[in-house]
């Protein structure tokens, strides 16, 4: 997942492993096995879950969790390093070795298993095969028919080949290698073509790849189908513009009657944080759901990419949502 520098979470929402282990998964990427320093059990997560990896100055990045949830004695993630990227996951690979002690967040999850499904199709592109892993051993673990489809440029770029094998020789595993010609990949159309009763769909990758799924899997009944971005999706020019074109507002603290304002440069989150009042944020681009807040009267502008039909008319995120209105009202 992708985010931005400074975090205001408190300090006990966070726990101080130690880097047991660190493996080469494919190529630039790395997974990092992450344990309590005493071998006690660490908080429950289910499939999809991702934490918060505090570095050096301030640096904080999120990463999916990628083991099964039933092992409780450990987190894993993997990282790729990305040489054209903010430098988060340079950092990371540079700075963590094993017997470190790192700060991390507890796991938080935007992109859950759903219940009741008959069947599950994972498709994942590239490292977005983190959360997806994680659900294709959950989803083993609870005897749910699955398939998994993992695109990559080529066997080398793909993590966890020893890991995958067996579901690769039982038949749920495909992989599909495109040798930098998406043409050449997998054909989502074709595999998303016609959806099986009860079937539900989940996918993550990069932005390319996101938009091929969601136009593949458009017409899919509403409700199966479900995504993570682990990077904030370009906005077109008209929307952009739109954005560009809202105006300052007034930000009202329900239990206090306090009003902030929030100019045109600025976030909910930033004045907040300015006036004093405290609201955690983490990924700071709408992708993590640390700053999710209810709000009470407003019309708003949501920029997030977590949030559902359904929760947008009650909740925002306050590091990217913006008002329409010139009074926002929030639940704090």
């Amino acid at each position: 997942m992708s985010t931005q520098p400074i975090s205001t979470q408190p300090q006990e929402q966070t726990l101080n492993l130690l880097v047991r282990q660190v493996r080469f998964e494919g190529r630039g990427i790395n997974s990092y096995e992450l344990v309590d320093p005493e071998g006690a059990d660490l908080p429950a997560f289910t499939a999809g879950a991702h934490i918060d990896i505090h570095l050096a100055g301030g640096v904080v990045r999120q990463y999916s969790i990628s083991n099964a949830p039933r092992e409780r004695h450990r987190y894993v993630i993997a990282v790729l390093r990305d040489e054209r990227g903010r430098g988060g996951s340079k950092a990371l690979h540079e700075q963590l070795r094993v017997q470190d002690v790192v700060r991390v967040s507890r796991p938080r999850n935007n992109f859950r298993l759903v219940d009741g499904a008959r069947r599950v199709l994972l498709i994942a592109g590239g490292i977005g095969v983190t959360p997806l892993k994680a659900m294709a051993h959950e989803l083993d673990d609870a005897g749910i028919d699955y398939e998994m489809h993992y695109c990559a440029r080529d066997a080398r770029c793909a993590a966890f080949a020893e890991e995958f094998e067996p579901m690769r020789a039982s038949g749920r595993l495909h992989f599909h290698f495109d040798n930098g010609d998406p043409s050449a990949g997998l054909d989502l159309r074709d595999l998303l073509h016609v959806p099986g009763e009860g079937e539900h769909v989940y996918y993550c990758g990069p932005g390319g790849f996101m938009k091929s799924c969601a136009e593949a899997a458009q017409h899919w009944p509403s409700g199966t189908v479900h995504f993570e971005h682990f990077k904030a999706p370009e906005r077109s020019p008209d929307e952009q513009a739109a954005n560009d074109a809202l105006d300052s507002f007034i930000v009202r603290v329900a239990s206090t009657g306090r009003e902030i304002e929030v100019a045109k440069e600025s976030t909910i989150a930033d004045a907040l944080a300015e006036a004093g009042v405290a609201l955690e944020t983490s990924c700071c681009a709408g992708l993590c759901g640390t700053c999710k807040v209810r709000y009470l009267e407003g019309e708003v502008e949501h920029n997030d990419c977590i949030l559902s039909d359904e929760e947008k008319t009650e909740y925002l995120t306050a590091c990217v949502s913006r008002a329409t209105s010139k009074l926002l009202v929030l639940d704090l």
